[in-house]
């Protein structure tokens, strides 16, 4: 399978479909995330199963949308726009009914039709302003 189709369907089945189990179909086991988990979640694969279910439950409607996708040998480079309705609690936040919007770069490595590493650099500072945790 083609390394861009990996990691489009990985992002729609993960974060936009609530496909908890997308985790253990595309990613390694020995999956290495190179960003800090969310506070309290585990390093490798179960990181991102936690950090999807956090974002679903939080906004159920959340979903990924792809602005960009370069792919060069192993490494698959996305741009999104993420976003969902604010309706359960996300850092410590409870819901506020309001659309929150997450834009960001992921870089992962596929080998053989499995994602093996994530680097990424999300918009966390517009996150926390949109939450009210941070203020201008």
């Amino acid at each position: 399978m083609d390394t861009k189709q990996i990691v489009t369907d990985f992002i729609q089945d993960l974060f936009t479909k609530g496909d908890l189990t997308a985790v253990d179909r595309y990613l390694d086991p020995g999956f290495v995330n190179h960003d800090a988990p969310f506070p309290g979640a585990p390093e490798g694969p179960e990181g991102m199963r936690v950090a999807a279910a956090m974002f679903r439950e939080a906004l159920p409607d959340w979903h990924s949308d792809l602005i960009r996708l370069v792919a060069e040998g192993d490494i698959v480079v996305e741009h999104f726009v993420a976003s969902g309705t604010h309706r359960g609690e996300l850092m410590g936040v409870p819901g506020t009914g309001t659309t929150v919007t997450l834009d960001g770069i992921n870089i992962f490595r596929v080998r053989d039709g499995q994602i093996t590493e994530r680097w990424g650099r999300l918009d966390d500072l517009s996150l926390l302003r949109q939450l009210g945790i941070v203020r201008d």
